[in-house]
């Protein structure tokens, strides 16, 4: 059995990473710093044996890149986060990120899009990075990571002005409205460790309605640890406990869950 963990940023456990974010403190406070290929192990231990990467500033985007340059088991999104659009306004800057989408496994461009619950960067810059990366990802002809939080009314018009994009709606938390909004758009929804220990039925009736086939499974490592690992740092290995919430939610096997969320997580992301 084979799981993949489509959205973790384990790439900033390493030892030479420069500058500081909430990640990388999380990191350094878990003493995982200096041991990202144990975590690796250890997911693969667990049957997670596919990573992705996922970037969330022009720095942390290169650190995925080069990360997983050198490891088999590991792809890389590249991506500039809606609480950073802020810091990426500048022209060449943005031409610095766009070239490393040309760069050896890059399957997909995010994490992006709109924050609108803490709105750490102005809206107007919000918008303009995740059109900007649209049509990145519609250049390259790469799937997308999308993060959206209480902006889905202003989210949805920016993604049906760019017809062909292609991606997943990463951390899915809401209600079986607003999947209905993202399946007719053809999206894949992201399911972590948030259903293992939310309270709000609503949210875990929607998580039972998603088409099998439009589902795929993340940490956020090292962030949203699930049940019944509360408390310690979250790993791409915690794919498998996740996964076996979920099929037990929706009454399936978790044989048959790995199968099908395995097969689109390869499918939309090109992994092999």
């Amino acid at each position: 059995m084979q799981l993949v963990d489509t959205h973790c940023h384990i790439h900033e456990a390493v030892e030479h990473f420069l500058g500081k974010s909430e990640t990388r403190e999380r990191w350094q406070r878990s003493k995982k710093v200096g041991g990202p290929d144990e975590i690796i192990k250890a997911a693969i231990d667990q049957g997670v044996t596919r990573m992705i990467c996922v970037g969330t500033t022009l720095t942390d985007s290169e650190l995925a890149v080069e990360f997983v340059r050198t490891r088999p088991n590991c792809w890389a999104s590249i991506g500039i986060h809606p609480h950073e659009a802020k810091g990426h306004l500048d022209k060449a800057q943005q031409d610095v990120f766009a070239a490393l989408a040309a760069k050896p496994r890059v399957v997909a461009v995010g994490e992006c899009g709109l924050d609108f619950f803490y709105d750490h960067s102005p809206r107007e810059a919000q918008v303009n990075l995740l059109e900007f990366q649209m049509e990145l990802a519609l250049q390259h002809d790469l799937p997308m990571i999308f993060h959206v939080r209480e902006a889905f009314a202003d989210f949805w018009p920016i993604f049906d002005a760019h017809p062909g994009i292609r991606g997943v709606i990463h951390s899915f938390s809401a209600t079986t409205k607003k999947l209905d909004d993202i399946l007719q758009r053809g999206l894949y929804v992201g399911l972590n460790g948030i259903m293992t220990f939310t309270k709000n039925a609503e949210q875990l009736e929607a998580a039972k309605a998603v088409p099998l086939e439009k589902l795929v499974v993340e940490t956020d490592a090292p962030f949203l640890t699930p049940v019944p690992f509360r408390g310690t740092i979250c790993e791409p290995k915690h794919v498998r406990g996740t996964a076996q919430f979920l099929a037990n939610l929706r009454g399936e096997t978790l044989e048959k869950f790995a199968i099908a969320t395995t097969r689109n997580a390869q499918h939309l992301f090109g992994l092999d």
